[in-house]
């Protein structure tokens, strides 16, 4: 059962959301899915917010990230994919996963 706090909360994320679709000044680090390392890659990597992210697309930052640090994994590539789509990483499906890499392979 959802308590007043619980649908409080809810609304201001979902504003928030918005909010930040809207103006794409929240750092790359509070993107969903990247923890502080690979947050810390990706910035290093010349991407700072989430809005140059989505200009880029996954598949370019994850290029840009792997010549800085060779060892990023494709892991990284599904987390910013998905993270950019408000969901999981662990929730793409095979397919989408294969899209991913196969657009990362072709040069």
């Amino acid at each position: 059962m959802w308590h007043t706090e619980d649908l409080r909360i809810s609304r201001v994320d979902k504003w928030l959301n918005v909010l930040v679709r809207r103006t794409g000044s929240l750092p790359i680090e509070s993107l969903l899915n990247l923890g502080p390392k690979s947050g810390q890659w990706v910035r290093e990597a010349g991407i700072n917010t989430i809005a140059e992210l989505e200009r880029l697309g996954p598949v370019v930052a994850f290029r840009l990230v792997k010549q800085h640090q060779p060892k990023a994994s494709l892991n990284l590539l599904w987390a910013m994919a998905a993270g950019l789509r408000g969901k999981d990483w662990r929730k793409l499906s095979e397919e989408e996963k294969g899209d991913l890499k196969r657009s990362v392979e072709e040069e």
